[in-house]
Parts: C-alpha cells; structure tokens; sequence
C-alpha cells in the first residue's frame, strides 16, 4: 500500500464511528487537535480490536482511505456510568458537555446492540502520531 508510510504498514487499521459520515466527521476533530480520545464498547474491543499502550492504529477515513496515524497513551476499562466528564471533553465531540456525551455513546451503542446499563466501556486516549 503506497499510501501507507511503511512504519504503518503491519498497523491496525481502523475508522472512527458506524458511518462514512461519522468516520469523517471524527477524524476531522483528531486532525485538527479536538479529539484526543475515544471510547468503545469492552464487547466489541474484544471482538475485534483491544487497544494496548504505545500501540499505533491507522485511522480511516469514511472512504476507507488510511489518513493518520495514532498512539495509544492510556486506557482504562469502566461502567460506561463512570466515564468522566473530562474524558468526555477529551473526546472532542458535539458541545463538549458530559450530557451530549453520555446521549450520544448510548445511542451509539444501541445501534451497535451492546446498550445496557452498567455495560463496561473502554476508554482510550491517544495521541496523533502523523498525517498521511
């Protein structure tokens, strides 16, 4: 893949969201310094992708075009109730409010089939390594 710094090449890789719309949406807040944060379901991280400390993901965009490349900092697995309201700003997303925060992740999370009350939540934070 030539538009894949060879650093990256063997890296996870990954989109932001449930759409091509969201994929874009979020990876514009990471670009621009907004969004330095995301949280996912503990079921679908394990399913899939459990995020590690100095692991570097490549973040696609909603065509499925690599556009950066991140490293994990932190993360910590939680009640999605004890998510704090600084993560929550750390995210980046809507008005930055805990309440927009906490309305948004539950829709999202319905939509992926894993709502439920009490559900564990991996909370990631991460650091924008290079734009491709």
């Amino acid at each position: 893949m030539a538009d894949i710094p060879a650093a990256y090449r063997d890296a996870p890789r990954w989109p932001f969201g449930d759409s091509p719309e969201m994929a874009d949406e979020l990876l514009a807040l990471v670009l621009a310094g907004d969004k330095r944060a995301t949280c996912s379901s503990l079921a679908s991280c394990v399913a899939d992708i459990m995020p590690t400390v100095g692991e570097v993901s490549v973040i696609l965009d909603g065509a499925g075009v690599p556009r950066c490349a991140i490293r994990t900092t932190e993360v910590e697995i939680m009640p999605f109730e004890a998510v704090s309201e600084d993560f929550a700003r750390a995210e980046g997303e809507g008005d930055l409010t805990y309440e927009w925060w906490r309305d948004a992740h539950e829709a999202y999370y319905r939509r992926e089939g894993s709502w439920a009350p009490g559900m564990k939540v991996v909370c990631e934070r991460f650091e924008l390594v290079e734009v491709f």
